[in-house]
């Protein structure tokens, strides 16, 4: 939850539909910042 309100307090949008495309878009933001810090484990032999 903390990652969230990093983005922002408070939603810009008036309209429901674009408040919940705005959540998406910072979901989408949050889940790339993840992505890029996942480590991949490789099999050494």
């Amino acid at each position: 939850m903390h990652c969230v309100k990093l983005l922002g307090q408070r939603l810009f949008a008036r309209g429901f539909d674009r408040q919940v495309a705005e959540i998406h878009i910072g979901t989408a933001i949050l889940n790339g910042f993840t992505a890029l810090s996942i480590p991949h484990a490789v099999a050494t032999e």
